[in-house]
């Protein structure tokens, strides 16, 4: 039976290849996916490995202190200089870091942004710090230099001795370039920029004079690291602990890991849909090679062969097929993963130089996947095959479904259908939508048979339109009901998720430009390209400003309120009702000063506050005080929170900045205003003057790039699904030989031949069409429920014009799925045709 296995694969290469090319790309899919993150991860650790040379224990502060609800305690100069001093210490050095953006000669800002950092040079023995090799020039000293990164001064082109221009937190200062380094730093291998000033510099940027974030402690020559620890362990404060390097090496190692992790199972996720749209395919070659040697069976029960044995022959078919589908996708997953990676670094987000990883557990994941998807796809058939009665076999190539078969399937359907959709419709989490959507996905699966007959009739008038060949296309369609179900269903569940997603995004983006027009009165909204703090400067100046009517900051202190955690925001309760247009239950911005608070509707009922009632607080400092509600408002993503004056918030922070600043001016949003606030500002390339629509428009580019990346994950899915049509097609004309023949002998020309196989796949695949995006519209509206408890001005919008587009581009995969069997049909001698089994 093995050898008989063999020989079948061998004998129906061709048929087989469409089979090995779906199982290919899931399988390339999953191991390019594999070798992507592990190549990335792997390159990152041993980054990450590199920061920390020279360093044996690290001591930092405590995250919180006691009693207080905030306020990250620093490191002193004392206990820098006790670390210094312990027994097993080489030296110890301070370091103080935070944002820095550096602008090019362009006055573009250079590097990544979020990784854009700032630090100070800490010279030790020999005057010179050991982490950050001077490749030219001189360290910065004093007040007014800077030193720049090697990789940064040559992207900005920067040499020694040019004026740099710099912001740490709004205003732009101009730095003199004293000297350019080398680093191992993490961050800068992947795109980012590193500057470093005098220490006494980035304190005042940083943090406090004498004050530090992070002290680095290097053992003396036979003292182990743990060793160390201990001894630093005698001079620590109660707000500090120490880590020796490995510990804090493999903290970020699994930081890293965890990052990839969920990168991972996003592309995994999508790997197992193209696989899960390959089933159907495969499925749908093992069942009509199986009908096409239904004889060829039979006679192999009748000369003793058992039921166990034939299928154990068509799954060893599979297996083969697998196998070498297994290997090749490893091979294409691999050029994937080096692909994906090249494309990464082509957006700028560069990542740190590395060797391609492939993990002997990628390779054998690669090889399970290929066997089993196609194991699994062949065993219905399989076992199909053998329950057939050899007798009946020989009398007859195709086994007719009974109607008791039918029954059963059709109810198995509906019950899947019915149970599903009353989980997505009653669904209270994302989870419990997903397997309520997995179920109608295959309840409507088991139903496609059933459901085929009238939606493809419904296309006979326009069908009837080309004549004979139009006709036999929807007989063709509809005389067997699973195999164009099994074709239709593999395009469908690619469309579904298409169309849901766009439904989704395009409500999501209606709900985003609501929201900010309707909270929003104010003209612009600044804030830091990066997302870390403003300087409370900005907000000055901006207030001074001739164009500008009425401005507030919005900065946040953590505080402990009738017992809870919560953020106050502090905003300037004189102008701050006339730059919002929030929505008022109870109360007013009228008495927004002093311990007057508003408090959004959400907020307010959890904590069961009402207006006028008191609040117990303590602040950052520890002070405990009394705070009143004066207003509820309703809330939404951008607006809510517990919001107070901030010069009665500025007492109890240690330290003042702003997380934006809404302005309004007097003439409104104009280009020639937006350009006199940046140049106010410093023309600073890491400040951002937004309007309501520039806020809009950056989160429906975001939303746009997420939905483009899952087009082009999907895609692969609708690729593996046209396959499956070129397959079915290719498979059924070599099946129906004979019945091309006579018409061909009849009358029916080549040209009428091509027709009806074209109009055949048209139909099928319209038919997937039609039924992924009224799937996906059901999807994206049961899925409006959820979102909307996020947010609040979320409503149902359908994209008619991309679900016309999806409608189109599913003819178009029809028509071309047919341009090979179509061809090959017509060029079947007739004769030849009419003589075949």
């Amino acid at each position: 039976m093995f050898r008989t296995a063999l020989r079948n694969v061998l004998a129906h290469k061709a048929r087989l290849m469409m089979t090995v090319l779906a199982v290919m790309l899931g399988v390339a899919f999953v191991s390019g996916t594999l070798v992507f993150t592990s190549t990335i991860s792997d390159a990152f650790q041993k980054s990450s490995e590199k920061g920390f040379t020279g360093v044996d224990v690290a001591i930092e502060p405590r995250h919180k202190e006691e009693g207080r609800p905030g306020a990250t305690p620093r490191l002193s100069q004392d206990l820098l200089d006790r670390a210094a001093k312990v027994p097993g210490a080489a030296s110890a050095t301070g370091t103080v870091s935070g944002f820095a953006a550096i602008a090019d000669k362009k006055g573009k800002l250079v590097g990544e942004g979020f990784d854009s950092a700032g630090s100070n040079y800490y010279p030790g023995a020999g005057g010179k710090d050991p982490r950050y090799p001077l490749r030219s020039g001189r360290a910065p000293q004093n007040a007014g230099e800077i030193a720049l990164d090697a990789k940064t001064a040559e992207r900005a082109g920067y040499k020694v001795g040019d004026t740099v221009r710099v912001s740490v937190d709004g205003p732009v200062l101009s730095e003199k370039l004293t000297g350019i380094f080398t680093t191992d730093d993490g961050n800068v291998s992947a795109g980012g920029s590193l500057a470093l000033f005098d220490t006494a510099t980035a304190q005042r940027h940083y943090a406090k004079p004498g004050e530090f974030n992070r002290i680095d402690v290097k053992a003396a020559t036979g003292t182990s690291q743990a060793a160390l620890r201990t001894s630093l362990k005698q001079v620590l404060p109660k707000n500090a602990e120490a880590t020796t390097a490995k510990e804090l090496a493999d903290e970020q190692s699994r930081a890293i890991a965890q990052g990839m992790d969920g990168m991972r199972s996003v592309l995994l996720v999508f790997a197992g849909i193209s696989l899960f749209v390959g089933i159907f395919i495969i499925a749908n070659t093992f069942t009509m090679l199986v009908a096409q040697r239904t004889k060829e069976l039979a006679l192999l029960r009748a000369v003793g062969a058992s039921r166990r044995q034939v299928t154990r022959s068509v799954l060893i078919e599979a297996i083969v097929v697998g196998a070498v589908a297994g290997v090749l996708g490893l091979l294409v997953g691999i050029g994937i993963g080096a692909g994906l990676r090249a494309l990464l670094n082509s957006t700028g987000a560069t990542i740190p130089d590395g060797p391609l990883v492939v993990s002997p557990s990628t390779i054998a994941t690669s090889l399970v996947v290929g066997v089993m998807v196609t194991k699994l796809a062949a065993w219905l058939p399989a076992r199909r095959a053998a329950k057939i009665p050899p007798v009946a076999a020989m009398n007859s190539v195709h086994a007719v479904a009974t109607t008791k078969s039918l029954v059963v399937r059709n109810s198995l359907g509906g019950a899947l259908t019915a149970a599903g959709a009353a989980l997505v419709l009653t669904a209270t989490s994302s989870t419990m939508m997903g397997i309520g959507a997995a179920l109608v996905l295959v309840g409507i699966f088991v139903l496609t048979p059933l459901l085929s007959r009238p939606v493809i009739a419904a296309a006979a008038p326009v069908l009837r339109m080309f004549g004979i060949s139009g006709k036999l296309a929807r007989q063709n369609a509809v005389r067997n009901p699973r195999r164009t179900a099994a074709t239709a269903s593999a395009l469908m569940i690619g469309l579904t998720l298409i169309t849901g997603l766009t439904v989704i995004a395009g409500s999501v983006q209606q709900a985003v430009d609501k929201m900010a027009t309707s909270s929003l009165k104010a003209d612009y909204v600044v804030s830091m390209a990066s997302m870390t703090p403003l300087s409370p400067d900005v907000a000055q100046k901006l207030a001074a400003h001739p164009d500008v009517a009425a401005a507030s900051p919005l900065r946040s202190s953590p505080a402990r309120i009738d017992g809870g955690h919560q953020s106050l925001t502090g905003v300037n309760g004189r102008t701050i009702g006339k730059l919002t247009s929030l929505e008022f239950t109870a109360g007013s911005f009228a008495g927004l000063s002093g311990d007057k608070v508003v408090v959004d509707d959400a907020t307010a009922r959890s904590n069961h506050w009402k207006l006028g009632s008191s609040l117990d607080v303590t602040y950052e400092d520890g002070t405990k005080g009394r705070l009143s509600v004066s207003g509820i408002y309703k809330g939404n993503d951008l607006m809510r929170g517990v919001w107070v004056d901030k010069d009665a918030l500025a007492p109890h922070q240690s330290q003042i900045d702003d997380r934006q600043v809404m302005v309004k001016t007097k003439g409104g949003a104009t280009e020639a205003t937006k350009d006199r606030l940046a140049k106010a500002l410093g023309d600073n390339p890491a400040i951002q003057i937004q309007t309501k629509q520039d806020i809009s428009d950056g989160i429906s580019k975001a939303i746009g790039l997420l939905l483009n990346m899952l087009y082009g994950l999907l895609g692969m899915a609708v690729v593996v699904a046209v396959l499956g049509v070129v397959n079915t097609l290719a498979m059924s004309v070599f099946e129906r030989q004979q019945e091309i023949g006579m018409l061909r002998a009849i009358g029916l020309d080549r040209k009428g031949i091509k027709r009806m196989v074209r109009l055949e796949s048209l139909v099928i695949s319209l038919f997937g069409g039609v039924m992924g995006v009224g799937l996906g519209v059901f999807f994206g509206w049961a899925a409006g429920d959820l979102i909307k408890k996020g947010i609040s001005t979320y409503e149902l919008v359908l994209p008619w014009g991309s679900m016309a587009v999806f409608l189109l581009l599913s003819a178009l995969v029809g028509m071309l799925a047919a341009l090979w069997p179509a061809r090959r049909a017509a060029k079947l001698n007739m004769l030849a045709a009419i003589k075949a089994e």
